[in-house]
């Protein structure tokens, strides 16, 4: 790390604490504004992390927006949602001509850094940030003067300790994620609904299939919770393993800050959303274009008003999603409805990918109640 150290600038006006997808998404918005930006990160790319690997349209959307390219050999688009549970299935398409992506997060972690050196962004890899004030961050020996500090440190950010923000109550669930040798079997992000824990398959290239599985109890791993959903487990019966498995925490968890003075918080440091939404990266794409505006704004305030406002609409569609977790009979009674009824299930994904606006999901949500009433 001495080396690296030595080559850091005495200052910047944007110093970025992390280089995943969330820190490297804000460096590029930065970048775009046309500030001096350093993000410095403990690890050596290409960074990875237990996560679903999938972005929605409005995700998507975001990628754009930050002009990241992804090889299309490394990526796979997927045009709807599907659940499953037994038997039963409900599909729903996003609106033509959106559709979402899924890639190995290793190569978006590669396709974001090279993003983030074409515009000019610092990237220092090694260099771990082991302290901040107000006048900037510490790695090591030196000190980086910065007008801006961006805690993209993950969930258990070190930064947003040390701004004073770190207060919540998390309401946690456990994921794990391992990649198959296989060719997708269709053109939809899955979710296998079991009895103790839901699944979500997605290619994520020609070749390759992600399986996250995610539930209440830290002891169940992927291949014992496969053996609770037949239909996922013979889809993947011969086909190779071909990465390690990992685990992350998942859940729910809000902040009631996200800056503080010059320090703003954004990914997993400033608050998650249950894997289930498939909204994690995304999400932080969109919170990264947000506080981009703000910084030039100079107004962190802003900032926190649309973090808040972005947070919404994945956090309820996690509550209503995980309102069947561990309830087999609820999880049957509204794949039914869905089937019987597949309007309902189109405009709750319209909702979730943000075609539709929050008063839909109420009169959605009202018929959804009033169909699993009357059955």
């Amino acid at each position: 790390m001495g080396a690296l150290t030595r080559t850091l600038p005495d200052s910047t006006d944007v110093f970025v604490v992390g280089g995943g997808p969330a820190g490297l998404a804000a460096a590029i918005a930065a970048r775009q504004r046309e500030f001096r930006v350093v993000v410095a990160d403990g690890a050596h790319p290409p960074i990875d992390k237990a996560c679903g690997e999938g972005f929605l349209p409005d995700g998507v959307a975001a990628l754009q927006r930050l002009g990241i390219q992804i090889p299309a050999d490394n990526a796979w688009l997927f045009s709807g949602i599907r659940f499953r549970s037994g038997e039963l299935s409900a599909d729903a398409r996003f609106a033509e001509p959106s559709c979402g992506l899924a890639i190995r997060r290793t190569c978006l972690h590669c396709a974001m850094t090279k993003r983030a050196k074409q515009l000019g962004a610092e990237l220092f890899w090694g260099a771990p940030a082991t302290g901040i004030c107000a006048e900037g961050v510490r790695v090591g020996d030196r000190f980086v003067r910065a007008r801006w500090i961006v805690g993209a440190d993950g969930a258990n950010s070190r930064v947003r300790r040390w701004a004073g923000l770190d207060h919540s109550r998390p309401q946690l669930r456990y994921a794990f994620r391992r990649h198959f040798h296989v060719t997708p079997w269709t053109d939809h992000m899955e979710v296998y609904w079991g009895q103790r824990c839901q699944a979500y398959a997605t290619g994520v290239n020609h070749n390759q299939v992600c399986i996250a599985l995610a539930s209440h109890n830290p002891k169940l791993r992927l291949e014992d919770g496969l053996n609770s959903l037949p239909a996922l487990r013979a889809r993947l019966q011969g086909a190779e393993v071909v990465s390690n498995e990992r685990g992350a925490l998942t859940g729910n968890r809000q902040f009631a800050r996200v800056w503080q003075k010059n320090v703003a918080l954004i990914g997993d440091a400033s608050g998650t959303v249950d894997a289930i939404t498939g909204e994690g990266i995304g999400l932080a794409f969109r919170q990264a274009i947000s506080l981009a505006d703000s910084l030039r704004s100079g107004d962190l305030d802003a900032y926190q008003r649309k973090h808040r406002r972005l947070a919404l609409r994945p956090k309820w569609m996690a509550r209503l999603m995980l309102s069947m977790d561990r309830r087999p009979k609820l999880q049957q009674h509204t794949l039914k409805i869905f089937e019987r009824h597949p309007e309902i299930f189109q405009r709750l994904v319209e909702f979730h990918v943000g075609v539709l606006p929050p008063s839909q999901l109420v009169r959605q949500g009202l018929m959804l109640g009033w169909e699993l009433l009357t059955t």
